[in-house]
């Protein structure tokens, strides 16, 4: 139970992290594009490799709570979609390049598809509940 501990510690800092960097980097270059969250992710993901790499050699003797801290809890709380990238990659080197574009594919058109149906929901709730209660 101890790992989960870690992993929030490091979700929480990685959230930090990301707020942060997030606004400096929006100050930075402005607003044009959501530059902020595609460097993040872009840092998220070469972050996660590197240990992902690092802890698949030489670190490879290193505690599951230092690595989960880390992957999960630092990472997944900077971005997830450093998680999903180092999942895709898995996926490319496992010799499953099919699954992997599937993931790529199903990823990002059910998540537009979600936060296009969240975003709608409470206009949706509101249109149910008025007329329900008129």
């Amino acid at each position: 139970m101890l790992v989960y501990t870690y992993v929030a510690l490091g979700g929480a800092l990685g959230s930090i992290l990301r707020y942060g960097m997030n606004r400096w980097l929006t100050l930075l270059v402005g607003g044009a594009l959501p530059w902020g969250t595609i460097l993040i992710n872009i840092a998220g993901s070469f972050v996660i490799g590197a240990l992902a790499g690092l802890f698949q050699g030489a670190g490879s003797g290193a505690p599951n709570e230092v690595r989960q801290f880390l992957l999960a809890g630092l990472c997944g709380g900077f971005t997830t979609f450093s998680s999903f990238s180092l999942q895709t990659l898995d996926l490319i080197q496992a010799g499953e390049p099919g699954r992997a574009a599937l993931n790529v594919g199903l990823s990002v058109a059910l998540g537009l598809t979600a936060v296009t149906l969240g975003f709608l929901a409470p206009g949706a709730l509101a249109t149910v509940s008025r007329s329900v209660g008129a």
